[in-house]
């Protein structure tokens, strides 16, 4: 059994899950976009122990693989939180408020956008489009839409989650 290794930010990295990925995806040829996915799937998110590791078992330099990691936005190379919240600054959103929905999200969550709370119970991000223009300003969290945000609306939302 794989020995277990500290994250840089403090967890404990278990390696078990990774290794389940990378023997099912044995002898597999283009694995490499696979086994990321599996990995963040079983992580949420792709810690550096992990990206080492890949790199050794696909027998490729870690730059690679991070080459990889950084050119696709659907991957993650930090923790991120539990429940993810997109605000949207999109032209319709722009103009009903959006800049100022963002900044009540980002106060009431104390962190900046694309930071994650340090609880790691939210992710924040801004987002040029949610395709809910007639609901403007809106926010998703997690695959929930809010529109017709208020600041006041932001925190009675966030509340939900916490």
């Amino acid at each position: 059994m794989p020995e277990k290794e500290v994250h840089e930010n403090g967890p404990v990295f278990d390696p078990t899950p990774l290794e389940a990925i990378l023997e099912k995806s044995r002898g597999a040829k283009g694995a490499l976009i696979p086994i990321l996915q599996q990995t963040q799937d079983a992580y949420g998110y792709l810690p550096r122990p992990a990206v080492a590791r890949i790199a050794k078992f696909l027998k490729v330099p870690e730059s690679k693989v991070y080459g990889v990691a950084t050119f696709y936005a659907q991957f993650h190379l930090h923790p991120r939180g539990r429940n993810i919240v997109r605000v949207c600054l999109g032209t319709a959103c722009h103009v009903r408020g959006g800049e100022a929905i963002l900044g009540a999200v980002a106060d009431e969550l104390k962190v900046s956008p694309g930071e994650t709370t340090p609880d790691l119970r939210f992710t924040l991000e801004r987002v040029a489009c949610l395709g809910a223009c007639g609901l403007s300003p809106a926010m998703m969290v997690n695959d929930t839409t809010y529109g017709r945000l208020t600041k006041k609306r932001v925190a009675e939302v966030l509340k939900k989650y916490q």
